[in-house]
Formats: C-alpha cells, sequence, structure tokens
C-alpha cells in the first residue's frame, strides 16, 4: 500500500467507513523536497474531504460521481500563495512570508541559544509581536543584539516568558523530546481530526438547492492565516456560501488573503463591540458552520464557545483551529506554521540532511497550515454528514502540531529525496486558473481536488477585505 493510500485509510477510519471505490489518486514523484510524506498526507486529506462532498450530493439525490486526486497538485497546493500572478501589478498585495516586512527580520527564525548547541524559533507575529520579543529580549531591534541575547538565554526559561508574555516563540525539539513531553503525549491521544457531537437534535436535511453538494450551506469564517481561510475556501469550492468576517483594526498577511479568500464575501465586524456581536448573532440564526482560528480562549471571553453558540443556533458545526492542541498546557498558546514545524521534530529532521552544521530548517511548504486546513474543511463535511443523517450540534477540532506530528508518523524517508522531482512551469500551468478578482486578473490556483459531476469551483471572486456588507446573499 502506497503512503497516499495508507494516509487515506486513516482518515476513512476516523470517518467510520471503508475506503469508498470512487476515489482515486494520481500518484507521482514528491513535488516538496523533503523527507517526509509531504504531497501525499495533504492529497489524502484533499481526497478524504471531496469524497464526503460526494456522499453529500448523493444525500440530495444526485448521482454518484467520481473523485481524482493528482499528489503533484496536492504539492503545488502546499506553496498556494507562491504560484499567484497579479496582472496589475499596480493592485497586487505586498507578498507574504514568515518574518513579514524586512524590519522584522532582526527577530524572525532560528538562533543558536545558551550553550548546548540548541536552536530556538522566534516569530514576530503581528504586532506587537516583534515588540514583546525585543522586550522580554531586553536589547534593541538589530541583528547582533538578539543573537547575543539568545545565548545568554536558557531555553526552557526562554520558552515560559515567551509564553505568558502571549508571544511567539518555541525551542527546536526531537521528535522524540516532542513525543515525550506532556503536550505530545495529550496529542497522541487524539485523532488527526475530532468530530464531537456537543447536543442532541433532529437531522437537518442539506438544502434542496443548486447544483453543488454545498448549495444553500452558510459558513462564517472567522480565521487568519492559512489554515483557518484554506478551510472555509474548501467549503466554498463545492457551493457554500461562505462570509469572511474580520475586524477592520486587526492586521493581515495580504498575499495569503488574496490566496485563501476565493469564493468568499468579505465584512469587518467589530466584535468587541456589543453591536458588532449583536449583528454576528443575527448572521448565526441561519449559519450551519462557524469556523474560528483565534487564540484558544479569545472568542470564549466574548461569549462565543462551542457550546455558547451551539445553544444560540442548534444543529450548529463549530470548527475551531489552533497551533498546538485545544488540551494541555500549551492550548492557549499562540504559534504558527514555523513554530509547529519547529516544536514537533520536522525542523529537527529537514535540517539535519540539508545543512551541514544540522541546524534546523522548515520545509519548502506551509506543510502543517494547508494541510491542516484541508483537515479542517474534512471534519466540518464529516458534521454535515452526520447532522443531515442523525441530527445533533458537532464540534470539529484540529491543530497545525496534530497535523505535523500525523505526517511526521506517515514516515520519514531518504527515498523520497532520491524521487524528488521539482514542479516544472508547464506542469504548474496545468493547475492554474485565471480569475477576475477584486485585485485585478489574477492566475492562481484552481481546486485541487477533481469531482465528475459537480466539479470544484469558486462562484465568487476574491476581493480586499471588508468589500461587502455583514450580510447573507
Amino acid at each position: 500500500m502506497s503512503v497516499t493510500e495508507t494516509a487515506f485509510s486513516q482518515l476513512m477510519a476516523i470517518a467510520g467507513r471503508e475506503r469508498p471505490s470512487n476515489v482515486t489518486f494520481e500518484e507521482g514523484p514528491p513535488a516538496l523536497k523533503s523527507k517526509f510524506a509531504d504531497d501525499e498526507a495533504v492529497s489524502a486529506v484533499i481526497a478524504a474531504g471531496a469524497g464526503v462532498a460526494a456522499d453529500l450530493w448523493r444525500l440530495k439525490g444526485g448521482a454518484e460521481q467520481e473523485v481524482r486526486v493528482n499528489t503533484r497538485e496536492g504539492g503545488a497546493a502546499l506553496t498556494g500563495y507562491t504560484h499567484q500572478k497579479f496582472h496589475d501589478a499596480a493592485r497586487a498585495p505586498r507578498a507574504a512570508g514568515p518574518g513579514g516586512d524586512p524590519s522584522r527580520a532582526a527577530v524572525a527564525g532560528f538562533k543558536p541559544i545558551g550553550r548546548d548547541g540548541r536552536y530556538f524559533y522566534l516569530h514576530p507575529s503581528f504586532p506587537p509581536g516583534m515588540e514583546k520579543l525585543l522586550k522580554i529580549l531586553g536589547v534593541e531591534n538589530d541583528p547582533g543584539a538578539v543573537s547575543a541575547a539568545m545565548l545568554k538565554r536558557e531555553p526552557m526559561e526562554l520558552e515560559a516568558a515567551i509564553a505568558e508574555a502571549g508571544a511567539c516563540g518555541a525551542l527546536c525539539r526531537t521528535p522524540e523530546e516532542w513525543d515525550a513531553s506532556e503536550q505530545g503525549r495529550i496529542l497522541a491521544s487524539r485523532p488527526v481530526v475530532e468530530v464531537v457531537k456537543i447536543a442532541d437534535g433532529p437531522p437537518m436535511p442539506l438544502p434542496d438547492l443548486g447544483d453543488m453538494p454545498l448549495s444553500g450551506v452558510r459558513v462564517l469564517d472567522l480565521t487568519r492565516v492559512l489554515a483557518g481561510p484554506t478551510c472555509a475556501r474548501t467549503l466554498a469550492q463545492y457551493g457554500a456560501d461562505v462570509l469572511y468576517i474580520t475586524g477592520a483594526d486587526l492586521p493581515s498577511a495580504p498575499s495569503f488573503v488574496t490566496d485563501t479568500n476565493h469564493g468568499k464575501l468579505s465584512a469587518f465586524l467589530d466584535l468587541k463591540a456589543e453591536a458588532g456581536r449583536a449583528r454576528l448573532y443575527e448572521l448565526l440564526e441561519t449559519t450551519d458552520i462557524f469556523s474560528q482560528g483565534y487564540q484558544t480562549g479569545t472568542l470564549e471571553r466574548l461569549g462565543l464557545s462551542a457550546v455558547e453558540l451551539a445553544h444560540r443556533r442548534p444543529g450548529l458545526i463549530y470548527t475551531s483551529i489552533n497551533a498546538y492542541g485545544h488540551e494541555g498546557p500549551w492550548r492557549t498558546r499562540p504559534g504558527w506554521e514555523q513554530l509547529s514545524q519547529t516544536v514537533t521534530g520536522m525542523a529537527h529532521v529537514h535540517g539535519g540532511y540539508i545543512n551541514e552544521d544540522k541546524a534546523p530548517l522548515l520545509q519548502p511548504g506551509a506543510v502543517a497550515d494547508y494541510t491542516t486546513g484541508f483537515m479542517a474543511a474534512y471534519g466540518s463535511l464529516l458534521a454535515l454528514q452526520r447532522r443531515a443523517l442523525y441530527g445533533g450540534s458537532y464540534l470539529v477540532r484540529v491543530s497545525l502540531s496534530q497535523t505535523a506530528v500525523w505526517i511526521r508518523k506517515l514516515g520519514i524517508s531518504d527515498a523520497r529525496l532520491e524521487a524528488h522531482q521539482a514542479l516544472t512551469p508547464e506542469e504548474t500551468a496545468g493547475f492554474l486558473i485565471d480569475s477576475d478578482t477584486g485585485f485585478g486578473r489574477v492566475t492562481h490556483l484552481r481546486p485541487p481536488a477533481q469531482l465528475s459531476a459537480t466539479p470544484a469551483r469558486w462562484a465568487r471572486p476574491v476581493v480586499p477585505q471588508g468589500t461587502h456588507d455583514a450580510v447573507w446573499p
């Protein structure tokens, strides 16, 4: 059995079903240069979600259809934001990436720490994340000063101080160190995606509307940066109406927005204000999926927890995405893709063969972010299916670190390095489409799952944040 099939079988076990015969993979050489089965893992998740979408189409009375996923296209999806071409340069957003703008470079990335040859990843995050890190280190924004300060710190002491300040940074661990830690053991006891029934209720058939599996399904998307937005973008490609909600005062990574907000309406709401929450409650009355990716505790303090919203809207599916898992001592820590790779051992393994000095290194793709986004969509689709068949309200939980460990446990292989073949421009062109967007004409990746009867597509173009009013269409 191939690694792709192994990963797919594990996901089918979570759904409680045998491998569906209508799902096929086109497997090719790894597109990402890595010892990890990144391409295979993400392709399995994409196919699992597409398979449930096909099942939902049949629940609506549609015909059975074939689902096909190309693992090379799955690999391209892990670097999605790099495949965007803006035909009107004046309307293109600034580039996004680890560390943000150049003024943050002194603080961002792997730094030697202490006297034991260990490495520590500092992530400036959104403002005021960089200022918090500099304050903890007691230095100005200068590369030499940051490096010197890091050598004087003890790793665990610094990690605790950063967590206490609500900043982002973590010690680079080996796979064995993470698996033996308290947080690692807690994650190991949970499935890679959790779909939990949190309230009873009558079955809720899918809306008898439209020509897509999720036509008439409504999704509120309260997420930022890759994983969360990828979840709702995936639901939109199967026909859901998605309303993206953020605050006008909240920073964003613009080229990540253009990559992950295809298919969505986009509105501003101030959830810290009573009027903003009141409007959200009105939207919630006919919402099917509420997807959120804020630091654990943030929405709970605003009265927007899964239990509270499911009480307001029986039958709600509440999808929650975070960095380190939803239980355990790290559950409230803020984090990002880079930190999940750092703590779970991915960066240690990847850097060990790339760098002569064995320094840790991130993989050449947002493997935890995008895969977790597709995983959240898969869990949300499963919950929709269970709600239609059995009723109830559901909590769906995924995390970047849980996904990273799942990928790691699919196997670490030197053979993947030997088999690696980089995507060529000609090959990538077959995965691209053009859209007229709120940023002008844009060439970008198409939905990575191919369905024979209801081809995945985005009915709405990506637009700048806050373009629409906070109302359902």
